[in-house]
C-alpha cells in the first residue's frame, strides 16, 4: 500500500472492524510530538540531553519497528548534534526516517524541533542516526526489506 492510500480516508470510508495491514518495508517515517514538562528539564529550564536522546531513541525504534515489522533493538547511536537547547513547555515533533537498510539493520536519521506553542516559532534542537537491527523470535538478528531509493533521494 503505497504511503498516499494511508491519508486518502476519510472517516466516512472506514467500516468498523475493518483491518488494514500495512506491510513491512512501506513506512518509512514517522512524527511523534510531545510536550515538555518540568521533570524533563534541568535547573536551567531546558531539556536534559538524555531526555532529548531518549525520545530520539524512541521515534527510532518505532519507525525501524514498522518498517520492518520485527522486533528491532537499538545497535548503536552515531552522531547527535545539538543545536539549541529546547525549553520547558515547548512542544518536540520528532522525525524519524528509514535512510538506509543493510541485511539486518536500518539506519535512521532523527530531528527533535522544538516549536513554541503559543507563536508557533520552530527550530531544529538536535540531529542524530541510530542503527537499529531486527530480531527473529529467538533473538537472532534477521533479515530487513530493502530500502528502495525514491526520486528525491
Amino acid at each position: 500500500m503505497p504511503p498516499s492510500e494511508l491519508s486518502t480516508s476519510s472517516p466516512d470510508d472506514i467500516k468498523p472492524l475493518e483491518i488494514k495491514t500495512i506491510a513491512a518495508g512501506v513506512l518509512t517515517e514517522v512524527r511523534i510530538i510531545e510536550m515538555v514538562f518540568p521533570e524533563q528539564t534541568n535547573h536551567y529550564g531546558t531539556l536534559f540531553g538524555g531526555q532529548a536522546l531518549a525520545l530520539m531513541d524512541k521515534a527510532a525504534f518505532i519507525v525501524a519497528s514498522r518498517y520492518a515489522r520485527r522486533t528491532v533493538v537499538t545497535a548503536s547511536s552515531e552522531k547527535c548534534n545539538f543545536h539549541v537547547p529546547v525549553r520547558q513547555g515547548q512542544l518536540v515533533e520528532l522525525v524519524a526516517r528509514i535512510v538506509g537498510t543493510g541485511k539486518t539493520s536500518m539506519t535512521v536519521d532523527v530531528d527533535l524541533w522544538s516549536e513554541d506553542l503559543l507563536t508557533g516559532d520552530r527550530r531544529i534542537g538536535t540531529r542524530g542516526r541510530f542503527v537499529m537491527v531486527a530480531l527473529d523470535a529467538h533473538g537472532s538478528p534477521t533479515r530487513v526489506p530493502t530500502l528502495v531509493p525514491t526520486s528525491g533521494m
